[in-house]
C-alpha cells in the first residue's frame, strides 16, 4: 500500500546460541527448519506484493560480534560453514530469493576481508557455486564492522560494488550519502 515491494527479511543465519546480534533473529539452529521457515515467509511475501532479501550471507549466527559495533571474525573453514550455514542459503536461491545481503564478518580463513567487500564470497561462491541471480544489496556501510575494515564511506561504497553488491546501503550516516553522491 505504501510502494514498498521488498523486505529485508529472512534471517537466514543459524542460531548456535551465542550471537549477541543475531539471537532471537534466527529462525533455528538446523539449517533445513531454516530453509522451510524462511521459504514460508517468502511465499507469504510475495502474495501481499513482495520480494524477500535473504541476509546475512553466509552466516552471521556462529560468532558472538555484533558487526553494528565492531569488527566481526569466524574462524571456522569453508568446509564447516558450507556444511550448515550455506544450506539455508543454497535453498532460497533454488527457490528463487530475489535479493541476498551479506554479513560485514571476516571469515579469516576464507578471506581476509569482510564478505560484503570480497569477490571471492559474492562472485566465486554466491554468484557462481551458488547459481544466485539476483540483487546483492550491501549491509549497511555505516556499521563498525565494515568501517574499520575501509575507514571512508566512499572507499566502502567502491568496495562493495566492486566486490560485487549491486546496491548500496548507508543508514545511519548523512555525510557519508552525501560524500558518495559528490563522488
Amino acid at each position: 500500500a505504501c510502494g514498498v515491494d521488498f523486505s529485508f527479511t529472512p534471517v537466514l543465519d543459524l542460531d548456535y546460541g551465542q550471537s549477541s546480534v543475531i539471537g532471537d533473529r534466527a529462525f533455528h539452529p538446523d539449517p533445513y527448519v531454516v530453509a522451510s521457515l524462511a521459504h514460508s515467509l517468502m511465499i507469504g511475501l510475495k502474495k501481499g506484493g513482495m520480494v524477500a532479501v535473504g541476509k546475512h550471507f553466509p552466516g552471521h549466527g556462529y560468532i558472538r560480534a555484533d558487526s553494528h559495533l565492531e569488527v566481526a571474525v569466524d574462524i571456522r573453514k569453508f568446509a564447516d560453514i558450507a556444511s550448515n550455514d550455506l544450506i539455508a542459503f543454497r535453498s532460497m536461491v533454488e527457490y528463487g530469493m530475489a535479493g541476498i545481503m551479506p554479513a560485514h564478518v571476516i571469515y579469516e580463513k576464507v578471506d581476509s576481508k569482510p564478505a560484503g567487500f570480497s569477490a571471492l564470497w559474492l562472485q566465486r561462491i554466491l554468484r557462481t557455486e551458488l547459481r544466485f541471480e539476483g540483487c546483492v544489496f550491501s549491509d549497511d556501510l555505516s556499521m563498525r564492522g565494515a568501517g574499520e575494515y575501509l575507514p571512508s564511506m566512499c572507499l566502502r561504497a567502491e568496495s562493495a560494488l566492486n566486490a560485487g553488491c549491486d546496491m548500496i546501503l548507508v543508514c545511519n550516516n548523512s555525510e557519508g550519502v552525501d560524500n558518495i553522491l559528490a563522488e
